[in-house]
């Protein structure tokens, strides 16, 4: 369960707050600090993890009684501080890559790599919201995993289960993000970005479902087919069953 730890006077330069109001009404948006000890208790007696995105430097050390990992976002990959404070605390670290190019994502990622990070999980991600399926770029998932070497994600901003599908089933997405909605009464719901309780369950029953049929690399009859096997054609005409179980059946 991921959240954002900000503080909307810390996350925007002056001038753009001043000339847009909608950015100042975020601070009715903003985690107050003191809610954390009590989600990370929620979370651990969930057995679930806790994670969140540190906005700001000081975020990062507020988090660190508590979170399981760091989430970066997009819109800070850029800042080589947030990324090297995360780093120091040898925790594992998601950095999201929306609106980046290769050589700036390498780039990150030595940043943290030099600073200390073990544990590094790429997501790509298209920042857009919502994001149209045919701009989500998934096969550069591969691409990102071979030059970063790396495990690689998804950060869905699509609310569409065929794009969760192929992100992990085909292109190998390690983790995926998503925006969750609890009854369509949040504040980023009218985006059209954020999923619903009954939007996503059936997608991850279905995503669990998959695993279960990919069986062993051996090409072999499966358990339900075996009863079959004597009734497929006969080489010597074509005919089913196999000559064995027709003189089987002749004796009878």
């Amino acid at each position: 369960m991921k959240f954002q730890l900000f503080k909307v006077r810390d996350l925007f330069a002056p001038e753009a707050l001043a000339h847009n109001e909608s950015l100042r009404r975020r601070e009715a948006w903003e985690l107050p600090v003191q809610f954390l000890p009590e989600i990370s208790a929620a979370c651990r007696a969930a057995r679930i993890q806790f994670v969140c995105t540190p906005f700001y430097l000081a975020a990062v050390q507020e988090l660190f009684p508590y979170v399981s990992m760091y989430k970066v976002s997009s819109y800070e990959l850029l800042w080589d501080a947030l990324l090297e404070e995360c780093a120091v605390t040898g925790k594992p670290i998601v950095l999201s890559t929306g609106m980046a190019t290769m050589d700036e994502i390498r780039r990150a990622v030595e940043v943290l790599r030099q600073a200390g990070c073990k544990d590094l999980t790429l997501l790509q991600c298209t920042s857009a919201y919502p994001t149209a399926p045919v701009e989500c770029n998934l096969s550069a998932i591969k691409n990102i995993r071979q030059a970063c070497r790396c495990p690689v994600g998804w950060s869905d901003h699509t609310v569409q289960p065929a794009v969760l599908y192929r992100a992990i089933h085909r292109w190998g997405a390690s983790l995926v993000e998503f925006h969750f909605d609890l009854d369509g009464q949040g504040e980023e719901f009218r985006g059209g970005h954020c999923w619903l309780p009954h939007q996503i369950k059936p997608v991850v029953e279905a995503v669990q479902i998959g695993f279960t049929a990919d069986g062993k690399d051996e090409k072999v009859p499966a358990p339900s087919e075996l009863p079959d096997r004597d009734w497929r054609a006969d080489p010597s005409d074509g005919l089913r069953p196999l000559l064995k179980v027709r003189r089987e059946l002749a004796t009878k």
